[in-house]
């Protein structure tokens, strides 16, 4: 199923995306049927996690979480890294605002879009798919992890920057990220977001 048909779908919910944050903390995560395969971590490019209300708010809601993920979308060579436990969390997230079948169907679609990768069921999904990712870009809507002191205090284990989605949409340059990453010119977008 592409994204279109995924966010057509959605406009039919009503979610936003103070009610997605509120609602997340009462959640538990579930869990994905995991394959065991094993993690994608070792694929080269350029890795963003996005949380799983930022995940939620993106089908839901749209705005700065969609303009946030469609950088990833754009770019084939910009991973979107999630564990299953982050999945799942997404998953149980956009089923409290949404039909199941449309939870299942996005499930579809982005398992088959992300990197993977695993982590203990006990870590924090979105910080432990950046950390066993290496992952330098964090996206949440979680204020307690915004914070310039949640930020300083995580520098000293891994080297990730935690944005809101709008912050991160307004300063993501893809074309000095693309020459970091591959020491050669930026292309362009080669890919379609809505696919």
């Amino acid at each position: 199923m592409s994204w279109a048909e995924l966010f057509e779908r959605a406009t039919t919910c009503d979610a936003t995306t103070q009610a997605i944050q509120d609602r997340r903390g009462n959640l538990q995560a579930t869990e994905l049927a995991s394959d065991n395969s094993a993690s994608d971590a070792d694929e080269a490019g350029f890795r963003v996690v996005a949380d799983a209300d930022v995940l939620a708010a993106d089908l839901l809601v749209g705005g700065a979480t969609r303009d946030a993920l469609d950088h990833v979308r754009r770019h084939s060579w910009v991973h979107l890294v999630a564990s299953d436990h982050l999945l799942g969390q997404a998953r149980a997230l956009i089923a409290e605002f949404a039909p199941s079948e449309l939870a299942a169907d996005w499930e579809t679609t982005i398992v088959d879009q992300r990197l993977r990768v695993e982590h203990p069921s006990e870590d924090h999904p979105a910080l432990a798919s950046a950390y066993r990712s290496g992952a330098t870009q964090l996206l949440t809507l979680d204020g307690s992890l915004t914070a310039t002191g949640a930020n300083l205090s995580l520098q000293s284990h891994m080297s990730v920057s935690i944005r809101t989605p709008d912050a991160f949409a307004t300063v993501f340059d893809p074309a000095p990220v693309y020459e970091r990453e591959f020491g050669n010119s930026y292309p362009g977008p080669d890919s379609d977001p809505r696919q």
